[in-house]
C-alpha cells in the first residue's frame, strides 16, 4: 500500500462498490474519464489488472477483492475523518441528507422519529418509493439513507435491520360480523372466498406472505380493489370494503379503538424486517451516523 494515493483508493473502492465507473464519478464528484484514468494509474502501481470492463459496468478481479479487504477499512476512516474536519461534532448536519422509503412507513414513522434532529440543523430531503429502485439509488449516489423492505445484498450497501412488521388480516367490523369465526380458524382462506380483497398490488404481496405463513397455501382469488399505497387500502377496509393484510404499525389506533377488527390472532404473526441502508463507507460519517443512531434508537417502540 505505500506510495498509493489516497484519492485513488477512494476512487477505487467507490468503483468496486457500485461496480460502474459511471456511479463512481459521481459519487467521487470527479469525470468518468478522471475516474477511468485514476483507475488505470492505480492497476500499473500495483502490477495487476483489478477490473474487466463489460459492456455495463466492471467486475473486480480476484486482485481487487484483496485490495477492497485490505484497503477499506483505513480509506473508510480517513474519509470519515476528513468529512468531520474540525467541525463542532454536535452540529453533524453540514448539507441536506436524501432519505428514501416507503411511503407508509417514512410518512407515519419515520418523519416523526427525525423531526427533533430537524431543530438540530438536519435538512432532509424524501423521495418515497418502492424498495428495489431506492436501493438502487444508493450505489449511484441519489440517496444517503433508505428505509428497505427488502434486505439488501451486494458489497456496495451495508445494511442494519431496523424493526420487524408484523401483519394483521383485518376487516371493518361490518365486514367480520358476515365472517363465521370457526370456519375461519378451521378451513382457513375457504372462509374467506366471497369476501372482497384488497391489495396493495396485483400478485398480493403482502396477503400472499400472511397466506402462506398462516395458511400454507396461496390466495384462490384476486382482488377487488388494488391501490399502492397501504393507507389507502386501510381507508378502504374501514370503508367495509372487503378484509386485507396491513402492518399493525400502521393500523394500531384503529385496532385500539375498535373501528377495526382483526380476523386471526395466530401463534407466530408473519412478519417482515425493514432495513436502513446506505452506501457501503459511509456509516461512520457524523451526518448519517447520528440519523441511523436515532432512528434505530426510536423504532423500538415503533
Amino acid at each position: 500500500m505505500d506510495g498509493i494515493d489516497l484519492s485513488l483508493l477512494k476512487t477505487f473502492l467507490a468503483t468496486y462498490r457500485s461496480g460502474s465507473l459511471t456511479a463512481a464519478a459521481r459519487q467521487v464528484g470527479l469525470s468518468q474519464p478522471t475516474v477511468t484514468a485514476q483507475i488505470r494509474t492505480l492497476e500499473q502501481q500495483v502490477g495487476q489488472q483489478l477490473f474487466r470492463r463489460l459492456p455495463r459496468g466492471v467486475v473486480p478481479t480476484t486482485v481487487a477483492d484483496e485490495l477492497a479487504a485490505e484497503a477499506a477499512p483505513h480509506v473508510d476512516a480517513l474519509v470519515a475523518i476528513g468529512e468531520r474536519g474540525f467541525a463542532d461534532r454536535t452540529h453533524p448536519f453540514t448539507k441536506p441528507m436524501h432519505l428514501g422509503g416507503p411511503a407508509e412507513l417514512t410518512g407515519t414513522r419515520v418523519l416523526r422519529s427525525l423531526a427533533p434532529l430537524i431543530h438540530q440543523g438536519l435538512k432532509l430531503r424524501v423521495t418515497l418509493g418502492l424498495a428495489d429502485d431506492l436501493l438502487a439509488g444508493l450505489p449511484e449516489g441519489r440517496f444517503d439513507l433508505v428505509v428497505s423492505s427488502i434486505r439488501p445484498r451486494g458489497r456496495a450497501i451495508a445494511a442494519v435491520p431496523l424493526i420487524d412488521e408484523e401483519f394483521v388480516l383485518v376487516a371493518s367490523p361490518e365486514t367480520a360480523a358476515g365472517i363465521d369465526d370457526e370456519r375461519l380458524t378451521r378451513e382457513g382462506p375457504a372462509a374467506l372466498r366471497q369476501v372482497p380483497l384488497i391489495s396493495y398490488a396485483e400478485d398480493l404481496p403482502i396477503i400472499r406472505r400472511y397466506w402462506r405463513t398462516v395458511f400454507g397455501t396461496r390466495p384462490a382469488h384476486s382482488p377487488a380493489i388494488v391501490v399502492p399505497d397501504l393507507r389507502a387500502v386501510l381507508t378502504a377496509v374501514l370503508a367495509g370494503a372487503g378484509v386485507s393484510v396491513l402492518p399493525r404499525y400502521l393500523c394500531a389506533a384503529e385496532l385500539a379503538d375498535g373501528t377495526l377488527t382483526p380476523l386471526l390472532e395466530p401463534e407466530i404473526p408473519p412478519i417482515n424486517t425493514l432495513y436502513l441502508a446506505c452506501r457501503a463507507g459511509t456509516q461512520d460519517s457524523p451526518s448519517i451516523a447520528a440519523i441511523r443512531a436515532h432512528l434505530l434508537a426510536d423504532a423500538r417502540a415503533w
